[in-house]
């Protein structure tokens, strides 16, 4: 049986999120028009995560330019922007008090500067009308765009991320249209512009890639600026999806942690249920 059709392991068995709480977030979100990465991709920490007063907001529709191999986002042709979506996610930020909010994009290689003004706007609403609440802004690569980089940049966001997902040997397979040293410039210019900003970054495993390979990435992270660093298991949204190489065990993330610390990444969430997007400040 391959891992795929293989029933998970009990350290990926997580109890389906409820209570007051959760209710009040999804009413406030369908209220307001949003998607989060929380139920579009069915995170398992999504109990924890909003009951902690956070959330991942995606942006710019439901509809990808790419269609990553690992990812459940339509691929196709994007709706124009909606003018009115960083007011509406600054409204449901004050509304449900949320400390942390991530906000992120599907990509749109379509827009002249991938979706940056937009993400730009967002920050200003939040700090119009949630300013308690720190925000970390999940970006594409704008497809290597310094103009757009440097308008988030500009914006001031608490943190900047940029997922690089897999190890480089596997990125025409599971990141088509995404260049591995192209998001590595992302980080060196971000921290050109502003040394001081925050930068995160997030791989999975599970693709088939080496546990040298995967060390290999924290190198390139860290010399290129990042100092946060998640990993997670990479889970097939279904079986039309690139299919899984294998269920990595807690005790290899256990190690993956310990290689991010000792290259010298300051915050470092490795483990099977971790995603991108989970809240580090008080989990380093």
């Amino acid at each position: 049986m391959t891992p795929d059709r293989a029933p998970r392991p009990e350290w990926l068995k997580v109890r389906a999120p409820s209570g007051k709480r959760v209710e009040e977030v999804s009413v406030t979100l369908a209220r307001h028009g949003l998607r989060t990465v929380c139920r579009e991709a069915r995170c398992p920490n999504i109990g924890e995560c909003w009951g902690a007063g956070t959330a991942t907001v995606i942006l710019l529709g439901d509809v990808c330019t790419r269609g990553c191999a690992f990812c459940a986002v339509t691929a196709g042709a994007p709706a124009p922007p909606d003018p009115s979506e960083p007011s509406l996610v600054a409204k449901a930020a004050a509304e449900l008090s949320w400390r942390h909010v991530v906000v992120t994009s599907v990509t749109r290689d379509d827009l002249p500067d991938g979706g940056a003004a937009h993400f730009a706007s967002v920050v200003r609403e939040l700090r119009r009308e949630a300013p308690g609440t720190t925000v970390e802004l999940l970006v594409p690569d704008f497809a290597g765009n310094v103009d757009a980089l440097r308008c988030v940049v500009e914006a001031a966001p608490d943190i900047l991320a940029h997922n690089v997902e897999t190890v480089p040997r596997l990125y025409p397979v599971v990141r088509k249209g995404a260049e591995y040293d192209r998001s590595l410039d992302l980080f060196r210019r971000a921290a050109a512009m502003r040394p001081s900003l925050p930068l995160k970054s997030g791989i999975m495993v599970g693709f088939g890639e080496t546990e040298g390979e995967v060390t290999a990435v924290f190198r390139d992270l860290f010399a290129a600026g990042c100092r946060s660093i998640t990993v997670g298991q990479y889970l097939p949204p279904s079986r039309d999806h690139l299919p899984l190489s294998e269920y990595v065990p807690p005790d290899r993330f256990d190690l993956f942690a310990e290689t991010a610390r000792g290259i010298g990444f300051d915050r470092v969430l490795s483990g099977p249920l971790v995603r991108s997007s989970y809240y580090m400040q008080s989990r380093s």
